[in-house]
């Protein structure tokens, strides 16, 4: 019964956001790829709100239902038929009364089964596409055949795009090469290699009184380079959506000194994504647990590496979950990640399961078993790291949703009072679960 209500929301909700994109017209830019998907979305916005009125989805809003519900300017209704009825009749306001609609709306599609992709991309029919960036072993690639069914599926995007739109693609992964759009369609490459449209360099950790504070680098465009520094955040993966940004902002002809400076001074930027906490006994926390695949963990690890501590003290602390979706790679992946552990940290908390993959593989790097420890609940570790942690660690906490990893951070944060500003997954309907 409840999938069959689903399914007539869905059908529903669809079908009146594409009468609202009929009547209003809004440029619409769709962003995909295995990785770093809202990060994107969400610095495009903040790009083209420079000069537009603009919309973007809400937090990762990336289905069949939450394309549709961005569309209309509705929130998810979780459980709640009430909300979704209201969620129908806002649409049917959209569509009948004279409403001040955006100019452009920046969506996150996402693909988690074969034809997901093709199905929201046939209507939507986007000016702009952008893909981030594809992995060898993608999340959710457990529904498809091989990894490569779930890029091809990505790439369906591309196929839809308007005849006079804009492809950006990620000049640094390899699988994006061989991406031709279609005769008149822009294509602009963004990324870190030299051949790269919208370049980034100089990437360098910012330090404050010996603390990672942010991240700063430059971009190169057209013989120019613009310096940005992003405050709270880590990872040379991180500059990725920024150049992605300016990428879509340079299409419209913005102004790059004009949008690069809207970029750097974003404030509030979506929890679980490489963020610099606070931590008890003067720790700082790289909060990186909204999920996790492969080719994040691995970024994610490998940040931790470049971080400098003090000589006398602090050290690499990765508390690493489950990676779930993963189907036949898992076990093979989990190692992976656990070799590349042994050469990057200090310590391993392995939480989950699947997580003493993990443990096994930084074993095999060479890391001493007493480095490593082990628990079967989030919970469970974050209490026992109370004690574990000294003054100059830093600890990387990251996992897949459902492993809760943001339960870590509770036990340890300075400040839990801000939870729920700060951390993942802090509504009542995660709350509950």
């Amino acid at each position: 019964m409840k999938k069959i209500f689903k399914k007539i929301i869905v059908w529903i909700l669809q079908a009146e956001a594409k009468l609202v994109l009929k009547k209003y017209k809004p440029k619409v830019v769709a962003v995909t790829g295995s990785v770093g998907k809202t990060s994107t979305k969400d610095a495009i916005y903040v790009a083209l709100s420079s000069a537009f009125f603009v919309r973007k989805s809400e937090k990762s809003f990336n289905s069949e239902i939450g394309v549709p519900l961005t569309i209309l300017g509705c929130h998810n209704a979780w459980n709640n038929p009430l909300s979704w009825g209201r969620n129908i009749f806002i649409g049917l306001g959209v569509i009948l009364l004279k409403n001040h609609y955006p100019k452009w709306l920046v969506l996150e599609v996402g693909a988690d089964a074969p034809n997901d992709i093709k199905n929201i991309a046939c209507w939507l029919k986007p000016d702009v596409v952008v893909l981030t960036k594809f992995a060898t072993v993608p999340v959710h690639v457990e529904f498809f055949e091989s990894p490569q069914n779930l890029i091809d599926e990505k790439k369906k995007l591309v196929e839809y795009l308007k005849k006079d739109g804009v492809l950006i693609l990620n000049n640094d992964d390899q699988n994006m090469k061989s991406i031709q759009p279609p005769e008149g369609i822009r294509k602009i490459l963004f990324g870190f290699e030299e051949d790269s449209e919208i370049r980034g360099s100089h990437y360098q950790i910012v330090y404050e009184d010996s603390k990672p504070k942010g991240l700063t680098f430059k971009i190169d465009y057209a013989g120019k380079s613009v310096p940005i520094t992003l405050k709270g955040i880590l990872g040379q993966h991180q500059v990725l959506p920024a150049l992605a940004a300016l990428s879509v902002a340079i299409s419209q002809g913005l102004n790059v000194v004009t949008v690069s400076q809207a970029l750097g001074k974003r404030e509030r930027l979506q929890p679980g994504r490489m963020h610099l906490i606070e931590g008890i006994k003067k720790t700082v926390i790289l909060d990186d647990s909204y999920n996790s695949s492969p080719v994040a963990a691995r970024k994610a690890v490998e940040t931790l590496g470049d971080i400098k501590t003090e000589a006398s003290r602090g050290r690499r602390i990765a508390v690493l979950g489950d990676m779930l979706e993963l189907g036949r790679y898992s076990t093979e992946e989990h190692k992976k990640l656990g070799k590349i552990v042994a050469t990057n940290c200090d310590f391993l908390v392995a939480v989950g399961i699947r997580a003493k993959e993990i443990a096994e593989g930084a074993l095999l790097g060479g890391m001493s078993e007493k480095n490593i420890l082990q628990f079967e609940k989030s919970e469970e570790a974050g209490k026992y790291l109370q004690n574990f942690i000294t003054e100059g660690d830093i600890i990387l906490v990251k996992g897949s949703q459902s492993i809760r990893t943001e339960k870590v951070i509770e036990e340890i944060m300075a400040q839990p009072e801000k939870k729920v500003d700060l951390l993942v997954r802090q509504e009542s309907e995660w709350l509950k679960r």
